[in-house]
């Protein structure tokens, strides 16, 4: 990695008659060259470092910071978990303005609180590529013990909006990078063709973990790091900062039990477990001991999908390796999640109340817990739920969940109103939209709120993803049977099918962003705006309006993708700009002479409903050929296929078995019904697709997926005959 030779300064004065400081940090914003895999590619990174300088302080400081963007574009920082005035918080366009390209910005804020925090930016997907680091707050007069700072993070070699944008594509690229595409000979290989067949059934998608598929998993920006200071014997506080875009991390020490000790930044009581996970965002300060002299134990960090991890090696000597976790079980997965789901897309009631990570729904998954089973004949109608939240019982494995995190003060609330709010974490895997209430943040009115008041929110995930959900300016009451005693967080990891309940002291002004933190659903839209009645105007943001409308960009951004075949018969291609509700599409079909003819049609349309299997369509279709005999259609009108230049009328409907059902009428009254289903996965890379519809027209193909973007391909077409040569999708 090249860095740049621009220096992190840091000045130190004591303001007169208080004993306290103003702490001042100078950050430069850059675009460094980084060289992962064998080749450049330029990553956002503050001063050169990747994961970005760590900040110290003392609690009653007063931060002074000096961004210096050296980009040529805009960016921001958010100072995820800290209490400060609202406009410092860092949002561009709600909060705070956007540090324009090649400007500085002075944030200033005082430190009311101690722990271990982060920061980030909030701008597009620049987190991804870097732009995080740790924000350490010290206790004041408080000896700290020996500690370590971690910050865990995810790297793609792709650039993040191609990432974001093949999100959207419902590309299964990643899932083949993992190895995790539970296509149909994987099934059968397994003894889970039922479970896939019912999967399908329910218009699903395989199971996934993580939807990214990452290169690298890092601590403090290494795969492999070394912390050989520590004396033999000494007790050491771990700060651990989770900073990746949307990985969650398994935290094993192979030197004997973690002591979790805070969470977010502020105090737990002491809780022993054997192993941990952190969400996206979230922080633990946790206590290790450090081995005898002459071995290093390792502290690792999994991804959660299990493709990955890092390591940090703890001691001064022969390396004594954690045992690696095993690979997922994933038609286990899947056929827990065939369990939960209706045709519909929602979750069936269970008859129980899930919450605080109690009952872990993936355990099915872990064969660490699990354990092989005796016999992989499946019964596909069957869930076992034996060992979902009794992992210390069954295997004596003590895995930390929320239940066991408690204040060592009362969290009480201070204001005698409560009003209570009921939000339902909603998505669509198929189509990557996630929303709150089946809305996202720009289809949504801000919440609006008053000072002076206790806000409860119920939270219920209506999805099969977890997802981390981040609260602004505020700590919140983690309802978790602890009484008065609740800890405090400002991050909540919400499991699947799992109902959690969070309450805060309104006691701030101006607008805050609630959302995921999962970087990709937050750009899809997976998040709300609190917004206190009467409170003053914010000097950052002088027109309102039109910032919320940049604002609110993200989730409304059109996304291309396409699909083009290049083969003896012909060509046939596909492309799309596609967002939340809105879809702009073309497609063609050429044959090598005029006796195979031409086809055109273009539709702009709506998605409808929760899972979107409906949408309403649109367009134009023309068609030339000659030399053909004259038809009829199944409905005994005149077959148009020659000549056809009409406007039409359509509906689509995704029916079980992920098959596409068109229906359309044209200006003429001409009726055509086509069904269709695309990218059957029969192996890891080979693919099937084919058509028919009420035109006598079919059409039967298979591809071999060689890269992301190139496959070699056949099909036969009832106009083109059989071609095969090669496919192109984006």
């Amino acid at each position: 990695m090249k860095k740049p030779t621009l220096l992190l300064l840091l000045l130190l004065s004591t303001l007169a008659g208080f004993g306290q400081h103003t702490v001042r940090y100078d950050l430069y914003v850059n675009d460094t060259i980084v060289n992962y895999s064998g080749k450049d590619r330029h990553a956002i990174s503050i001063n050169g470092s990747i994961p970005a300088p760590t900040l110290y302080f003392t609690e009653g400081d007063t931060a002074e910071i000096y961004v210096h963007n050296n980009l040529d574009e805009e960016t921001s920082i958010h100072w995820h978990g800290l209490i400060l005035p609202n406009s410092q918080d860092g949002v561009p366009y709600l909060t705070t303005a956007p540090i324009k390209a090649h400007t500085t910005y002075k944030y200033s804020f005082p430190l009311v609180q101690s722990g271990t925090l982060w920061y980030h930016s909030h701008t597009k997907l620049q987190e991804q590529s870097g732009m995080y680091g740790a924000f350490i707050i010290h206790k004041r007069n408080q000896k700290p013990m020996p500690e370590y700072v971690m910050v865990l993070s995810d790297w793609t070699n792709e650039r993040p909006h191609e990432v974001d944008r093949s999100l959207h594509s419902a590309t299964d690229w990643y899932a083949i990078k993992k190895n995790s595409t539970q296509d149909y000979f994987q099934s059968v290989k397994d003894g889970h063709l039922g479970t896939k067949f019912k999967n399908e059934w329910k218009r699903m998608l395989a199971m996934d973990v993580s939807d990214v598929y990452y290169d690298r998993m890092f601590i403090n920006g290494k795969t492999d790091e070394a912390a050989p200071q520590f004396k033999p014997g000494q007790k050491v506080r771990l700060r651990i900062i989770n900073g990746g875009s949307s990985t969650y991390f398994w935290l094993n020490y192979g030197g004997g039990k973690i002591t979790v000790v805070a969470s977010d930044g502020v105090d737990v009581e002491p809780v022993e477990v054997d192993r941990m996970i952190i969400a996206v965002s979230e922080t633990y300060d946790v206590i290790i001991t450090i081995p005898p002299d002459g071995i290093a134990n390792e502290f690792t960090a999994t991804a959660e999908d299990r493709t990955k991890h890092a390591s940090l090696w703890l001691g001064n000597g022969i390396r004594r390796l954690e045992t690696p976790m095993p690979r997922l079980k994933y038609f286990e997965g899947m056929k827990m999640m065939n369990g939960m789901m209706t045709l519909g897309g929602d979750m069936k009631p269970m008859g129980m109340v899930m919450h605080d990570q109690i009952m872990d729904m993936n355990t099915v998954m872990y064969p660490e817990i699990s354990g092989e089973p005796k016999n992989k004949k499946e019964k596909p109608d069957s869930m076992d739920m034996s060992h979902a939240g009794h992992t210390a019982n069954k295997t004596g494995i003590v895995t930390l969940n929320y239940t066991m995190l408690k204040s060592p003060t009362k969290t009480t609330l201070p204001y005698d109103s409560t009003r209570t709010m009921r939000f339902e974490l909603t998505g669509n895997m198929n189509r990557y939209v996630w929303t709150i209430d089946n809305k996202t943040v720009s289809e949504a009115d801000k919440i609006l709120i008053k000072k002076g008041e206790n806000i409860r929110i119920i939270i219920y995930n209506n999805s099969m993803m977890r997802h981390p959900m981040h609260l602004h300016g505020h700590y919140f009451r983690l309802l978790n049977g602890q009484g008065e005693f609740s800890p405090l967080k400002n991050i909540i990891d919400i499991m699947p099918m799992e109902t959690d309940t969070i309450e805060f002291a309104a006691t701030e002004s101006g607008d805050w962003f609630f959302h995921c933190h999962i970087l990709y659903h937050m750009m899809s839209g997976m998040g709300r705006i609190f917004s206190y009645v009467d409170s003053p105007p914010n000097p950052e943001i002088p027109n309102p309006k039109k910032s919320l409308r940049k604002l609110f960009h993200d989730d409304r951004m059109f996304h291309p993708m396409g699909q083009i075949s290049l083969e003896s018969n012909g060509s046939d291609g596909e492309f799309m700009l596609m967002n939340t509700r809105w879809f702009i599409q073309t497609e063609w079909r050429i044959g090598v002479n005029t006796h195979h003819g031409f086809e055109s049609e273009s539709h702009i349309g709506r998605y409808f409903g929760k899972m979107q299997f409906f949408r309403v369509y649109t367009g134009w279709d023309f068609r030339y050929r000659t030399g053909q005999e004259p038809e009829r259609n199944i409905f005994n009108q005149a077959n148009t296929k020659d000549r056809r230049q009409v406007v039409c009328f359509g509906i689509q409907y995704v029916l079980p078995f992920l098959i596409l059902a068109d229906f359309r009428v044209d200006q003429t009254g001409r009726l055509r019904l086509q069904l269709e289903r695309e990218d059957i996965p029969v192996t890891k890379r080979l693919r099937l697709g084919w058509m028919i519809n009420s035109d006598f027209e079919y059409m039967a193909g298979a591809r071999y997926i060689l890269t992301k973007y190139f496959s070699v391909s056949t099909h036969y077409d009832s106009d083109m005959g059989w071609g095969g040569g090669i496919s192109i999708t984006y």
